[in-house]
């Protein structure tokens, strides 16, 4: 009996011990947890940037237009194509309607008739010319008429062979119905398909616009940017564009042009800005691709940075919580901020590299 109270009362001194343990335990790691948070202020960088959203376009772009009406009849190149400059792009056949191709018809017949009837006038006043009976001006004025209705029926014949064939020659100059590349460039649009009519470009109408054709080598950045750091912008200043198409690239230009009128997008208003891009980064880009560029304003380097959030603000004064050399306890401090990108600040004066700065009491909502 007494070797097994023995046994019962080591066992029970084990458990209890144990369970003090791991009391213990506990409470040390609680007292760890409770230790307030705190970050260290570091060397880095702050980057003030304004936020433009747009996308990507060729510098110069152009519309190619017809300046004869009819249908296409013949597409020599597709978008995507790389042309220079008298390449043909479309051909368009003439389509007269029936009225245009009678009158044209009509019109020749009778600057033809009127021609022969005043060559057959020419030659009888040169007989009374050379018999002194009439005036030389008289002749004269009759050699002009002649010579105007031979230009006349000139024009009317190649106004016709034009509606009827499509071309025409006119001393050295080849008038034809083929449309061709007025600069080099890559076709970015094709706008019209075979078989569809085209309306001539006039000084009375803009025409159909059959291709958009464009200059990839020079590249733009177009977008806006808002109200409030459109002050803050300068021509000349350097961007970094992000291309959501392009995910990790970074295409660096320079501001070249910022809008003096504002506009409204969204119930907010905002300015049209320019962008040259001067590094692609060995991306290929494409007219039209959605970007977000960021515009350094300022820019500091190797500076001691703190998170705004653990500064607090009174009055126009900056302060955070440092240690105090004592074991539990803090003082507040006074520094001196520099840029800010609002995460992220530098701070010019009152801390050293290092130094550690306690994180600011989260503050909850009680909801009654």
């Amino acid at each position: 009996m007494k070797k097994k109270r023995f046994w019962i009362i080591g066992i029970v001194l084990l458990v209890v011990s144990a369970g003090a343990f791991y009391v213990y335990q506990n409470d040390s790691e609680g007292e760890t947890d409770q230790e307030e948070p705190f970050v260290l202020a570091d060397r880095g960088t702050v980057v003030e940037k304004a936020l433009a959203v747009g996308k990507i376009e060729p510098e110069n772009e152009i519309e190619v237009k017809s300046k004869i009406s009819g249908v296409v009849s013949r597409i020599y190149a597709e978008p995507g194509t790389y042309v220079k400059k008298g390449d043909p792009l479309i051909e368009v056949s003439p389509d007269p309607t029936p009225l245009e191709m009678v009158e044209a018809k009509r019109n020749l017949e009778r600057t033809e008739i009127e021609m022969r009837n005043l060559l057959r006038e020419l030659n009888r006043l040169e007989t009374l010319l050379a018999d002194d009976l009439i005036s030389q001006q008289e002749y004269d004025t009759a050699e002009q008429r002649y010579n105007d209705v031979v230009i006349r029926a000139q024009i009317n014949n190649e106004r016709l062979e034009l509606l009827e064939h499509g071309r025409v020659t006119v001393g050295d100059t080849v008038i034809e119905s083929i449309i061709r590349s007025p600069v080099d460039g890559f076709i970015l649009e094709k706008m019209v398909d075979i078989g569809e009519p085209v309306v001539p470009l006039t000084s009375y109408q803009a025409g159909t616009a059959l291709m958009s054709l464009a200059g990839m080598d020079r590249l733009l950045f177009k977008g806006t940017v808002d109200e409030i750091d459109v002050g803050k912008l300068e021509e000349g200043m350097p961007a970094e564009i992000k291309i959501g198409a392009l995910q990790g690239s970074i295409i660096r230009g320079v501001v070249s042009r910022i809008s003096l009128k504002a506009t409204q997008q969204d119930n907010a208003t905002v300015f049209p800005i320019e962008i040259i891009i001067t590094d692609t980064a060995g991306s290929v880009l494409r007219a039209g691709y959605s970007a977000n560029a960021d515009i350094i304003i300022e820019r500091m380097e190797d500076t001691i940075t703190l998170p705004e959030r653990v500064i607090t603000m009174r009055d126009g004064r900056a302060f955070v919580e440092v240690p105090n050399g004592t074991l539990d306890g803090k003082v507040e401090k006074e520094i001196e901020l520099g840029l800010s990108d609002a995460i992220t600040v530098a701070v010019i004066d009152g801390l050293e590299e290092g130094e550690k700065v306690y994180e600011r009491p989260l503050k909850s909502l009680t909801i009654r």
